[in-house]
């Protein structure tokens, strides 16, 4: 079962808002006088993610040290601007960023805004891009999304683990639902935002995309997909670099290695909704059985699949 918590803080004191970040957080002084102080911050976190919704009705300078995580921020109300470099870069509401490299500190402001912050533990971007030995590990590189399209995606991922997965007490106490939908977090991260790695491949990782190297992997990935399985384990059950094991997919298969294992979870969840009895069990129980948090979502991919809806396969009996 995965670790979840939820916290609570609102307070109208600067003395107790700046002790509860520095806790919450890193180490931080905030200052700037103010008239209401009030500030408003919940928690709900469960496995490696943390997601926090702040509210601040005033504007508040901060000076911090460096976070140690992958912190996201979606902006709602209001506006945040990043005063690290000596110069000043607003984000606002309808923006999804970088707040700051993990391993800097950083300074700003937060004005009269409302936001939601997704925390992960940067071992994660090495789980969904592990890299090869003697490789440097993968940093993010900037703070805004490459695109639009990108900024969005990236706000749908955090508003997805933050609505769909620890918003729901079911979801948080399933562990593969809570570690899908991290690395899912990360890898969109990673899609979303500048980063150091680079998709140049080497001989060997092309050498190594071979019709055998897939049907180990399949093999691996059919007899463990209830298990919270990523991509470096899939890549070493097959005996090749989770690069080459990507070149692999994307060359015989059409997809992705994690993508393929969506797929297989996919079918898996409908041969439990055919044998499974309506009087017993719902399509929620089955759809997060196999990873699957979103009911939407998981209704929505199994008729572009099947054909006809999850509730009613699981009901063709009745």
């Amino acid at each position: 079962m995965a670790d979840s918590q939820t916290l609570l803080f609102d307070s109208a004191r600067l003395d107790e808002t700046e002790e509860f970040l520095s806790m919450a957080y890193t180490p931080m002084h905030i200052g700037g006088p103010v008239e209401d102080a009030r500030v408003r911050i919940s928690r709900r976190a469960a496995g490696p993610v943390t997601l926090d919704r702040l509210d601040f009705g005033y504007t508040m300078a901060y000076d911090a040290r460096d976070l140690g995580r992958v912190c996201l921020v979606s902006m709602h109300d209001g506006t945040l601007a990043d005063l690290t470099s000596g110069s000043e870069e607003v984000f606002g509401p309808g923006e999804t960023f970088l707040l700051a490299p993990p391993d800097r500190p950083y300074r700003g402001e937060v004005r009269a805004a409302r936001y939601t912050i997704a925390l992960f533990d940067t071992a994660l971007l090495d789980a969904v891009a592990p890299t090869a030995p003697g490789e440097q590990p993968i940093r993010l590189t900037g703070s805004r999304p490459v695109t639009a399209a990108a900024n969005r995606q990236l706000a749908s991922a955090v508003a997805y683990v933050r609505d769909h997965v620890l918003d729901d007490p079911a979801a948080c106490e399933n562990d593969l639902v809570v570690s899908t939908a991290a690395r899912h977090l990360a890898a969109v991260a990673l899609a979303a935002l500048p980063h150091s790695a680079r998709d140049t491949g080497r001989p060997s990782d092309t050498s190594d995309a071979t019709p055998d190297t897939v049907r180990r992997a399949v093999a691996f990935i059919e007899s463990h997909a209830d298990q919270d399985i990523t991509l470096a384990r899939i890549a070493a059950a097959a005996c090749v670099t989770p690069r080459a094991l990507q070149y692999a997919f994307r060359r015989h298969l059409g997809t992705t290695p994690l993508g393929h294992l969506r797929r297989v979870r996919l079918d898996a969840a409908h041969r439990d909704l055919l044998a499974g009895d309506p009087g017993s069990t719902t399509v929620t129980e089955i759809a997060m059985r196999w990873g699957f948090a979103h009911p939407g979502h998981f209704a929505a991919r199994y008729r572009e699949v099947y054909r006809t809806s999850p509730s009613t396969a699981l009901n063709r009996r009745v």
